[in-house]
């Protein structure tokens, strides 16, 4: 799926541009700052850039076109005004614009004039690989869900798979008890060092698990993701991706903002996290249906049940064709487990190996990340190992 930046200050814009090119791909909102647009479209690959123009600022917007034209000479512009100023059109088309366009315009013309610009546009060199991004999404903050996601990252983490687990689920921070870590380094101080990220800060930053899972917690302050521009966060995803080979974020009680909906986008998997109550269901189907409306591509994301009781309605594949969504799996209840895990600051695997909610899990990755899952060493190679993998 494509990528399109937007370069407006217009929140109307990015709603009307999403609309209309949700077919195509998503939008992502940006800044004027030409080494953060650089460093998105080098990220997204994005080879056609919005740029919103008025009046007020005519001069700084051609300036922005022509800068970014004289370094990425195969990108194209589309620039959004007022269609009847011809003294803004003509500044436009002269900057280098490869169209103009009003905003408001019928979705069907938009996408068509998209199409055939992107389709007349040389192929950009491949973007280096990325790590597989695989989130947990669900409307209803929930503790358990932290859980999952640790032992999910845990299951992936290996010498040649390394993995990242950034936990901003609510409640905050849960999978550090669960875990027994004390971070130094959160999300908020990743997102102020997002130039500095590299190989060698990961190793000396960010906090690590015995089994050599990283994990990037929210801090104290961190809370809504709304905080943070969708080009940060975008950004900052990219860079985790490129040092990890599976990045596991717990995103359960987020709420619905333009931030999580990108997030989303740049997904290889969504988890959609339940449980079986009444109302946990229905506060996630007014945001899956909201979603739906709105034209969020959720072709990727599977229905995640837990704490389920085969033997307690509804079953798991009625939940799922409510939801209309894949079932991916449903994660039996064991609360004795779960427990022990929390209060022993204990592993699923060590504590209890054989119990049906471990194997779940197993099988969870496996469908998730079947790079993470193949054999590992049993017996007493495991347990030499420290069980943890």
């Amino acid at each position: 799926m494509r990528t399109f930046l937007a370069c407006t200050s217009q929140e109307s814009d990015i709603s009307w541009l999403q609309g209309a090119l949700s077919e195509m791909g998503h939008v992502l909102r940006v800044g004027q700052r030409l080494d953060a647009l650089f460093a998105l479209i080098e990220a997204t690959g994005a080879t056609l850039v919005f740029v919103g123009m008025d009046r007020n600022n005519m001069s700084s917007q051609c300036a922005l076109i022509e800068s970014l034209l004289e370094a990425k000479p195969l990108l194209a512009v589309v620039v959004i005004g007022d269609g009847f100023d011809n003294e803004l059109v003509i500044a436009a088309m002269r900057a280098g614009a490869k169209d103009f366009i009003t905003a408001g315009l019928r979705s069907s013309e938009v996408s068509g004039l998209v199409r055939r610009i992107t389709d007349r546009l040389p192929a950009l060199p491949v973007r280096r690989e990325q790590g597989r991004l695989i989130l947990l999404v669900g409307n209803q903050p929930d503790a358990d869900a932290a859980l999952v996601a640790a032992h999910l990252a845990l299951r992936m983490q290996r010498p040649d798979q390394r993995t990242l687990l950034v936990d901003l689920g609510v409640p905050t921070a849960e999978s550090l008890d669960v875990l027994g870590l004390e971070p130094s380094f959160v999300f908020s101080d990743a997102v102020r060092n997002l130039r500095r990220i590299d190989r060698s800060l990961i190793d000396s930053a960010f906090v690590a698990h015995d089994s050599g899972l990283r994990v990037l917690p929210a801090g104290p302050g961190d809370g809504r993701l709304e905080h943070y521009s969708s080009s940060e966060l975008f950004l900052l995803t990219a860079t985790l991706r490129q040092n990890f080979e599976h990045v596991v974020m717990n995103l359960i009680g987020q709420p619905d903002s333009e931030m999580l909906r990108n997030f989303v986008a740049q997904a290889d998997r969504v988890c959609w996290y339940v449980d079986p109550s009444v109302s946990c269901c229905r506060r996630n189907l007014e945001l899956l249906s909201q979603w739906r409306v709105d034209g969020v591509k959720l072709e990727h994301a599977q229905l995640l049940v837990d704490r389920y009781y085969t033997s307690v309605a509804p079953a798991a594949k009625a939940l799922a064709r409510t939801f209309e969504m894949p079932l991916l799996a449903a994660l039996p209840a064991s609360a004795e487990l779960r427990l022990r895990a929390r209060n022993q600051r204990g592993t699923f695997f060590q504590l209890a190996p054989r119990d049906a909610l471990t194997r779940a899990v197993g099988e969870l990755v496996t469908a998730l990340a079947p790079a993470a899952a193949t054999k590992r060493p049993g017996g007493w190679l495991r347990r030499l190992a420290g069980g943890w993998s």
